[in-house]
């Protein structure tokens, strides 16, 4: 009997150790695992930087971006790239791209920025054709010409001249002024044309006056206008053109007379009579 109770007591306490342990074993925290992760450095931008400037040690810095995870065409070090300049705008953080420098022979500035094939021309602008400031870098207009042909108010017109023209820079300069000889601010808009293109803006600029017309960057459209005049803006007819004679001055072309065929008459109503042989018409009164 005895031996009975010593088994079973043994029993019961093989049975809670082993519940024991196995709960120990359960709420026991899994043990932290660490792993490293293979890194690469990348140059970022250390701050907001503008198109066109030259690349300084101050203004880059280095980020490590998880192995294989960097953007293609990365660079590892600032000496690689400090001297260089953008083409375009870059924003702090953002990684510095073979495709964002110019050549390392081109330097820094407006020349690098320019595309090829094509020429920048600045032109002076105020709030009005600067279209209140909103005229940016890499913004698309179209130029807006008003010029009179015969310096005659009602032979002046508006054209536009250019289309979808890329804005290269924006922004002031101090001129001399041609009154006083004091220095003034202007604000200047530099835009990237061909050399055709540039011929039809400073012609524009320097006979007349040019308007900027800020547009949608999607809409690449440039449709064909036939211009306006004061007379077409009011609703006017246009005035005739004078007719050349040989010999002599042009003289306006006189208005032509104009012969209006009087309504004809109405007969009045007969009756035909018939007496024997005869036969007779008779206007009834």
């Amino acid at each position: 009997m005895r031996n009975r109770l010593f088994a079973v007591l043994a029993i019961a306490v093989l049975a809670g150790g082993g519940l024991a342990y196995g709960t120990y074993n359960a709420m026991k925290a899994p043990a932290v695992v660490t792993q490293t992760i293979q890194t690469q450095p990348v140059v970022v931008a250390a701050a907001d930087l503008t198109l066109g400037a030259e690349l300084k040690a101050e203004d880059l810095k280095v980020l490590n971006f998880p192995q294989g995870q960097a953007p293609e065409g990365s660079f590892a070090a600032p000496p690689e790239i400090v001297g260089r300049g953008l083409i375009v705008s870059v924003f702090k953080g953002e990684p510095i791209l073979p495709g964002k420098l110019a050549a390392k022979e081109a330097g820094s500035g407006l020349p690098p920025v320019i595309p090829e094939g094509m020429r920048a021309v600045s032109v002076r602008v105020n709030e009005v054709i600067g279209v209140a400031g909103y005229v940016l870098p890499g913004s698309r207009v179209d130029v807006i010409t008003t010029v009179s042909p015969t310096n005659k108010p009602e032979d002046a017109t508006s054209k536009v001249v250019l289309a979808n023209v890329l804005t290269l820079t924006s922004g002031t300069r101090m001129e001399q002024d041609q009154k006083d000889g004091k220095p003034v601010q202007v604000t200047v808009v530099t835009l990237a044309v061909s050399p055709e293109q540039a011929e039809r803006l400073a012609l524009s600029s320097t006979e007349g006056k040019i308007q900027l017309a800020l547009r949608n960057p999607l809409d690449q459209s440039a449709p064909a206008t036939p211009g306006i005049r004061p007379a077409g803006l009011l609703g006017g007819v246009k005035a005739p053109e004078p007719v050349k004679v040989a010999g002599s001055t042009a003289r306006r072309r006189e208005p032509q007379a104009v012969t209006v065929a009087a309504a004809p008459v109405a007969a009045p109503p007969t009756v035909e009579v018939i007496r024997g042989d005869k036969r007779e018409t008779q206007v009834v009164k």
